[in-house]
């Protein structure tokens, strides 16, 4: 038997500006008990280097950038994505909205939209490792700190996405 509320079907996704809040609050306590920002593809560079660790050790002590990233297990930015995933699953089940499905357009089909999400993961990657870091690090920890480039890049972030998003508008109508 279903109760009312999931009758009634998914909640309203949470205010954007309690959530930004709260993001800043989590950007702050993480500051305060890691002593760092907050950030993502560190965390993908430490499983790497503990992927790469156990097909051939001997690489791994060699290089200098890998050999910085282990143990692996240890790794607050390793953690934090850990907590992201939870964190996601569990906002997404309060808010009855846990379930598989590819948001996409009318005008694009399932395999077109994973297609196109996940080049646009892989042009995100390849720019995470040429600027040796994410987007969300510089944004986040950068603009924290009020570092003129990290503001800067924020604008042109922003800019960048509402240009795509222009150019992008006929697969979602």
């Amino acid at each position: 038997m279903t109760s009312p509320a999931m009758r009634a079907g998914p909640r309203p996704y949470s205010d954007p500006y309690l959530t930004g809040v709260v993001l800043g609050l989590v950007l702050l306590a993480a500051f305060v008990l890691v002593g760092r920002g907050l950030g993502a593809s560190g965390a993908f560079a430490s499983a790497a280097a503990a992927v790469t660790n156990v097909a051939s050790p001997g690489a791994v002590q060699r290089n200098a950038f890998f050999a910085d990233r282990l143990p692996f297990y240890g790794d607050w930015l390793v953690v934090e994505i850990a907590g992201v995933v939870v964190g996601g699953w569990a906002s997404a089940a309060l808010a009855q909205r846990l379930r598989v499905t590819v948001e996409r357009g009318t005008h694009l089909s399932a395999t077109q939209r994973l297609v196109r999400a996940s080049a646009g993961g892989v042009v995100m990657g390849v720019g995470a490792v040429l600027a040796r870091g994410c987007t969300s690090g510089q944004a986040l920890t950068g603009g924290a700190m009020l570092s003129v480039g990290s503001w800067l890049f924020i604008a042109g972030a922003f800019g960048a996405a509402y240009f795509a998003a222009y150019l992008m508008r006929s697969a979602w109508t």
